[in-house]
């Protein structure tokens, strides 16, 4: 009764290999869709690796996912067979609780269900999108508009809600207002892109020299500064309004809110270790640091529609699922501009 095709792990060596595996049919309230790309995410690695301690294996990553309706329940509203889809971070919530009625699913106080490694409400695993086809309750399914390329499409679902999301929430948004961005990666290279479409100053923040030209001539940041030189540092302290800390490594806080003005906003999208800092960074600059997840259904909806407005992709490398076990590693070593895409379609065609 194996109706899916797919890669999963085994066990923490994170070795991804061919699995079949069974899709429920879907439900009165459901949308099967063939999978034509999924994005590759950090989370693939953490997971797959058993970095968190609570892997299911067999674990079949990805939740970056975009695709074709193929079928849809009775009680299904918004889609139709052929809509272009995507599928992000989660596939379920209670629906009922305060985050939810205001469409915060990621907040969800009384059980999200996150799109693989995670307890369904049936009792089983959920799967992820490095797999043929998926089905999902159509509340968690976002249209595609016509015309917006499926491969950039799917890396939107979490690299680029995770930096929109608290853009807007925090009023990044701002012509004319200076936006700080750490790490030049999957999420650090869309909120440059989002900060440019908002008409913001961006400055590109890395430890690596070598991001200069591609921040600046491919991205169009505006300034550079490489964190590991004093003087660079010294020279922006107190010029900016925001940063966006994209870094996941652990690093040092103190330097970089020295660069906020007073009542300056840093958000932390990444997931150092720990946080240290001195209150002396904040209070005698009142300012601010916050912490922002990925975004809800509301939020994934209209950061899609923005982008297919401005004309807004990410930059992308397609691979195919046999190549992917190559790429998680490459991405460990943050060698990829700036996002892995697997031509699904193509893999298991």
């Amino acid at each position: 009764m194996e109706n899916c095709q797919g890669w999963a792990a085994r066990d923490p060596s994170g070795v991804l290999s061919p699995y079949k595996f069974n899709r429920r049919e879907p439900r009165n309230d459901d949308v099967s869709l063939k999978i034509s790309h999924a994005g590759v995410c950090y989370a693939d690695v953490h997971w797959t690796r058993n970095s968190f301690g609570d892997s299911k294996y067999p674990l079949v990553p990805g939740h970056e996912i975009v695709g074709v309706v193929t079928e849809v329940g009775c009680d299904v509203a918004r889609f139709k067979v052929g809509d272009h889809v995507g599928v992000g971070v989660y596939v379920d919530s209670c629906r009922d609780c305060e985050y939810c009625d205001v469409r915060r699913e990621i907040y969800c106080q009384k059980g999200l269900v996150t799109t693989f490694n995670s307890l369904d409400k049936d009792g089983t695993i959920t799967k992820g999108g490095y797999s043929s086809h998926i089905v999902v309750h159509e509340r968690y399914c976002h249209k595609i508009p016509d015309g917006y390329p499926m491969e950039k499409a799917a890396p939107m679902l979490c690299a680029g809600l995770t930096v929109y999301t608290p853009m807007i929430k925090h009023n990044m948004n701002q012509p004319g207002k200076s936006l700080g961005v750490i790490g030049l990666g999957g999420l650090g290279h869309m909120a440059v892109k989002f900060g440019k479409a908002f008409c913001l100053k961006v400055t590109v923040i890395s430890t690596s020299e070598s991001k200069r030209e591609e921040a600046i001539s491919l991205l169009g940041a505006d300034k550079f500064i490489l964190s590991k030189d004093s003087d660079q540092m010294s020279s922006a302290v107190k010029s900016l309004d925001f940063i966006i800390d994209t870094a996941s490594g652990d690093h040092q806080f103190d330097p970089y809110l020295s660069l906020l003005k007073v009542d300056g906003l840093m958000v932390l999208v990444g997931f150092p270790s720990e946080i240290k800092i001195s209150p002396i960074q904040l209070n005698f600059g009142s300012r601010c640091i916050a912490g922002s997840a990925t975004g809800g259904t509301k939020d994934t909806e209209e950061m899609i529609d923005f982008c297919a407005k401005n004309k807004i992709y990410p930059d992308v490398e397609i691979i195919k699922i046999d190549y992917i076990n190559e790429a998680l590693d490459r991405l460990t070593k943050n060698d990829v501009r700036y996002r892995f895409v697997i031509d699904i379609e193509k893999s298991f065609s």
